[in-house]
């Protein structure tokens, strides 16, 4: 039995514990919202303890939470979600590198501005005589993140210096391509290209300065009271140097933030200086309905590209799934066995997976361009799916009929051709159709690897307005207008067979 002495230490240290609980419970959270996607040196995994978060944007967070008298609670959120997350309540801040823009203000409450950037133009070492602005690189591909400043720039030199913007869902590939050839140059803030430079010797960063902007935390609406005792914590983190340590512990600390904290300690109003805007022209916040109105062409081409793709795609993956099928029931031993083992391999990985390696993972051996990468990932999975319904199509055909053709006296080929593979399509034929719809909206995948088909456009669409509502609706109208007329024509020629 339990000693009285040890069920009396037993009792001290539940009732510490429980004690230690109820004080946690006591202290508010300030749940703040970023990507650690985006890495070091906004937010990032803590090379020592992965569960844990690192950043200047961490650090500002803490010091808000501090200000507060709350504890700092991470929440990961994709960086194009991150707005309306934050529309949505579903954190108190969002903080990763956001940056201030008109449409942003018309629809968060918006913190001061925190850091100001400059958009710079990135080059190879042996293109910095030839590529010095964006009107050097006429007819050439320039790559971006999507949803930012330099996205809106690019977008807005397309037209009158001829270039061909890319974007990406990540702020390293496009660094990485650039040394490859795959684009001629990046546009982005200076604390991304800076990183982009020392990771990739051979880049060179050119020192005109494209855009200016700042970075800011944004709330909901209904926020705007937690704003401005934000904004006080950040101001006066600004008088006292909090905010310059942060920023000179991560090496981005430069001659521009004072000037920017002048501005915003002699202007006591929510936006002190104005929101981020291109060198070239000043933007506005435009309605919804206008944007999307603008926004229709860019989504038409995406769907262009989304219904070529898949096509395309679906006949590799008919074509090369009916080789498989017919390896896996005619072919020899080993043959079966290697034919088995791809399609195993091919649909126990995922698609997205495939993709990265194709694009990114065989660069070094040989350089893809992201449309066929694109085809060749889509068709070469799907043609695994599709072997397995061709394969069952052909063992559902009945063997009496199999024997009767060669007792009278068909070969083989004669066989397959004529009495076998007429009745397995006939089988296949609601199971592919259902396959190419499916593959249809798994084409939103090949945005990772720069391709901007619907999805990823509309992805964008929604970021820049802040809302996915118009936009999502627009897209599902677009892919209900290319799915529906599918499956009409697939019901019609099953109904053909029948009669038939």
């Amino acid at each position: 039995m339990m000693s009285t002495r040890a069920f009396a230490f037993v009792l001290v240290v539940c009732l510490t514990l429980v004690s230690a609980r109820l004080r946690s419970q006591d202290v508010p959270e300030l749940r703040w919202g970023g990507d650690a996607e985006g890495g070091a040196p906004y937010v990032e995994a803590d090379a020592s303890d992965p569960s844990r978060v690192v950043g200047f944007d961490v650090e500002i967070a803490q010091l808000l939470a501090s200000g507060l008298g709350r504890t700092s609670r991470f929440v990961q959120v994709g960086f194009t979600s991150i707005d309306a997350a934050a529309s949505r309540g579903d954190f108190d801040i969002g903080l990763s590198g956001i940056e201030d823009t008109p449409a942003r203000r018309a629809r968060l409450a918006v913190t001061v501005p925190y850091y100001e950037f400059r958009e710079v133009l990135t080059v190879r070492s042996s293109d910095k005589d030839r590529y010095r602005s964006l009107a050097d690189l006429r007819g050439h591909r320039v790559a971006t993140l999507g949803a930012t400043l330099a996205y809106d720039l690019l977008v807005d030199a397309e037209p009158r210096d001829g270039i061909i913007p890319v974007t990406y869902e990540d702020d390293v590939h496009p660094y990485s391509d650039l040394l490859l050839g795959r684009v001629d140059a990046v546009v982005l803030d200076a604390i991304l290209a800076q990183r982009g430079v020392r990771r990739n010797s051979g880049l060179i960063n050119q020192p005109a300065v494209l855009a200016v902007g700042h970075y800011v935390g944004i709330l909901s609406m209904e926020q705007s009271a937690l704003r401005d005792r934000m904004n006080i914590i950040l101001r006066d983190a600004m008088r006292d140097g909090r905010l310059e340590r942060i920023f000179r512990r991560w090496e981005v600390w430069n001659e521009d933030q004072p000037r920017l904290y002048a501005r915003v300690l002699a202007d006591s109003s929510p936006h002190p200086v104005p929101a981020s805007t291109l060198v070239s022209s000043t933007a506005s916040a435009p309605q919804t309905w206008e944007a999307a109105r603008r926004y229709l062409p860019a989504l038409l081409r995406a769907a262009v590209i989304t219904v070529l793709l898949s096509c395309l795609s679906m006949a590799l993956a008919v074509i090369t799934g009916a080789l498989i099928a017919s390896g896996r029931i005619y072919g020899a031993a080993p043959l079966r066995v290697v034919l088995t083992g791809y399609v195993e391999v091919i649909r126990g990985t995922p698609l997205l997976l495939q993709l990265f390696v194709l694009y990114f993972g065989l660069a070094a051996v040989v350089q893809l361009p992201a449309f066929l990468a694109a085809l060749l990932g889509l068709g070469l999975n799907y043609a695994a799916y599709e072997s397995e319904i061709y394969r069952g199509a052909l063992e559902a055909v009945p063997s009496g009929q199999l024997d009767a053709a060669r007792t009278l006296g068909f070969s083989e080929r004669q066989t397959f051709l004529l009495v076998r593979a007429p009745q397995a399509f006939r089988l296949a034929l609601a199971p592919m159709t259902n396959d190419f719809v499916a593959l249809l909206k798994d084409s939103s995948l090949v945005s990772v690897i720069t391709v901007v088909e619907l999805t990823k456009e509309t992805s964008i669409f929604a970021a820049n307005i802040g809302s996915w509502v118009i936009p999502g609706m627009m897209c599902a109208a677009i892919y209900l207008a290319m799915s529906l007329p599918l499956a009409r024509l697939a019901r019609r020629i099953e109904r053909g067979w029948r009669h038939g």
